[in-house]
């Protein structure tokens, strides 16, 4: 049975990938997963400068998901380059850089930066919902297109661009990544979330608001890509709430080339084993050799 699949020109050897913020840089995790069941993993979000991220708390349970509100916390790019970057080469899996910033200037000088790098992917995160920003790139599309433009001539890696699902039409969107050279699109990032405590009547987290994550948001993600899907014909990395081999199913039928997991990966940072052992199992169910045969497979 293959478990291929192809990314832009990037090719995986199974379709599931560890989210960004979900997984570190892969080193911290060595010794508790199985590398070889993980088509690839994505960083942490890198910006030009550090960041110490938003106030604590930062994490907050709810009875259905979890609200974040990291606010790209991360080394920055000479600090990525320096620890970050040598021991990542040297894992068992291959990798996409999750790429940030608040200005065009700031995506470009990471991206001009990592070119020589020995990289193959780069996650362009225009969806970030935990940054004071008075909108994401990828809820305009002018500003998608030409950024994305911008760095489609700067690099010859797979450009993965992640557009956040808190737009009208996501499809205008992705229509605009596509025309302006984006590789392939990883869709959806968290949603716009808010929790208080009744006790006290302030907001859970320090940051007051955050992103939302887990299985509550898994019917929202689903229809968005089935919507990018029927419209745009470039590759999906569909995540958004999955946790085990039937939810990763359902996005493959919805359109998703790949999928990525996410939250489930703080609970249980080996599921991705179970999922790939889950595909193989249904495939030979249902007598399927290829898994991109699944691919936009729902029948309405």
């Amino acid at each position: 049975m293959n478990l291929r699949v192809k990314v832009g020109n990037f090719n995986l050897p199974t379709p599931v990938i560890c989210a960004s913020g979900t997984f570190g840089y892969g080193e911290e995790l060595k010794g508790l997963v199985n590398f070889k069941n993980i088509g690839a993993i994505t960083t942490k979000t890198i910006t030009p400068q550090a960041r110490a991220g938003n106030p604590p708390p930062r994490i907050y349970e709810t009875e259905y998901g979890v609200i974040n509100s990291i606010g790209l916390e991360n080394p920055g790019l000479e600090g990525f380059l320096e620890e970050k970057l040598p021991m990542l080469v040297k894992l068992p899996v291959k990798s996409i850089i999750s790429v940030g910033g608040f200005s065009q200037e700031d995506y470009e000088e990471i991206v001009k930066r990592l070119e020589d790098k020995k990289i193959e992917a780069l996650e362009i995160n225009l969806s970030c919902p935990n940054i004071k920003m008075k909108k994401m790139f990828s809820q305009n599309k002018e500003l998608t297109y030409n950024l994305v433009k911008s760095l489609r001539a700067l690099t010859k890696k797979t450009l993965i661009i992640k557009i956040t699902p808190e737009i009208d039409d996501i499809v205008e969107i992705a229509k605009a990544s596509k025309e302006a050279g984006a590789d392939a699109l990883s869709l959806v990032n968290t949603f716009f979330a808010l929790a208080i405590n009744i006790e006290t009547k302030k907001p859970y987290l320090g940051s007051i608001h955050g992103g939302y994550s887990s299985r509550a948001i898994k019917p929202l993600a689903l229809y968005k890509i089935w919507q990018v899907y029927k419209s745009v014909d470039i590759p999906i990395i569909g995540g958004g709430g999955i946790e085990n081999t039937n939810d990763a199913i359902e996005f493959f039928l919805a359109g998703a080339t790949a999928i990525s997991i996410g939250t489930i990966n703080l609970v249980y940072p080996n599921r991705a084993t179970d999922i790939v052992k889950g595909l193989k199992d249904y495939m030979k169910r249902k007598k399927i050799s290829d898994i991109n045969e699944l691919r936009g497979g729902m029948l309405a």
